[in-house]
């Protein structure tokens, strides 16, 4: 398994080894040891979610308030999605930059990202199929999103007519999420990261 950070710190791109012969393949998709060492920390595995996106299908941008927020580790298990994770961190060293890999099921690579990063992604087959660990459970409350088409972000999206659900549609830019005080600040996003690798545990208890 090689892990590498993406140019916007708290952002890593995993690489499984697979071991295949005529039967088949396996691989180990997920290491809590090995994404650790790289990390600092153990993510916390609260929540499990599958979705399935048609072809030119884009979800996101996502990001939930910290503290919590929501770590997550994604991996594309059918067909294929370029995986788009966007530093809505105020006052962060990339704060507005995005940085995109693709997940599918040829090389099965994976994506961590820890709290007060946005994430979304663009499915490039019909019926892309993504897992993803979380280290929260849903709060609804908690979460919002960024337009996806925000030109002062500028995700180039790999399709010429992006697919939104109505409620990322509705998303605010990143200009008015701001001036809403609706982003995570880097100062409490990275407190709060180094409590964990600290053995601390700033969550709270899962009931």
């Amino acid at each position: 398994m090689k892990i590498r950070e993406l140019e916007i710190a708290g952002a890593w791109e995993i690489t499984p080894q697979q071991h295949g012969d005529p039967r088949g393949m396996f691989m180990e998709w997920y290491r809590f040891d090995q994404l650790a060492a790289a990390v600092g920390h153990p993510l916390r595995l609260a929540q499990s979610n599958l979705s399935v996106s048609a072809r030119g299908v884009v979800r996101g941008i996502h990001f939930a308030d910290v503290p919590p927020g929501q770590a997550k580790y994604v991996t594309c298990v059918r067909g294929a999605v370029v995986d788009v994770v966007v530093d809505l961190r105020l006052h962060s060293p990339t704060f507005g930059r995005w940085a995109s890999v693709r997940l599918d099921d040829v090389d099965r690579r994976a994506v961590y990202l820890s709290e007060g990063l946005g994430h979304g992604f663009c499915a490039m087959t019909d019926d892309a199929t993504l897992a993803y660990l979380c280290s929260t459970t849903y709060n609804p409350t908690a979460e919002h999103g960024v337009h996806p088409l925000d030109p002062e972000i500028g995700v180039e999206w790999p399709v010429p007519t992006p697919q939104l659900s109505a409620r990322d549609d509705a998303a605010p830019t990143l200009a008015q999420a701001r001036a809403d005080g609706l982003l995570p600040d880097y100062r409490q996003c990275r407190e709060f990261v180094d409590r964990l690798d600290a053995g601390e545990s700033p969550y709270p208890p899962l009931d």
